[in-house]
């Protein structure tokens, strides 16, 4: 489990490898992650907008960039909680995500939620420490 705060939001990041949904040996591996944000702050916010920036163990940088999250632009009242479940493919048995999610509160006034950084591993990989 992954977590950061922002200006009471907070951000879960859980990840989890799905080898039914790999193929190794065609070189593919997909995970999914699921992200839980909580409101501890005393005002309503919504999630507009969201960034990622994916890399895989080769170096290769992705950023995605979109409206909301799964379809939807949640709205977190104080105490609230939205959870998503979404997934991610690589072209190498391992890489990291991070990323911010754009937050409007009741005022109108925008900040970034950080996402925090999370590791994509296949269990099957060989972890070296440096």
């Amino acid at each position: 489990m992954y977590s950061a705060v922002t200006q009471n939001v907070e951000v879960v990041a859980i990840p989890l490898y799905a080898p039914e949904r790999s193929a190794p040996e065609e070189g593919r591996w997909f995970w999914t992650y699921t992200i839980e944000i909580v409101n501890h702050g005393p005002i309503q916010v919504q999630l507009v907008e969201r960034c990622w920036t994916i890399t895989d163990a080769a170096g290769r940088v992705e950023t995605v960039r979109g409206p909301g999250v799964v379809g939807e632009m949640p709205i977190l009242d104080p105490g609230a909680t939205f959870r998503y479940t979404s997934g991610c493919a690589l072209n190498t048995a391992s890489g990291i995500m991070f990323g911010a999610y754009r937050m409007v509160d009741a005022n109108g006034n925008a900040f970034d939620a950080e996402i925090p950084a999370f590791s994509l591993d296949s269990p099957a990989e060989k972890r070296v420490i440096n």
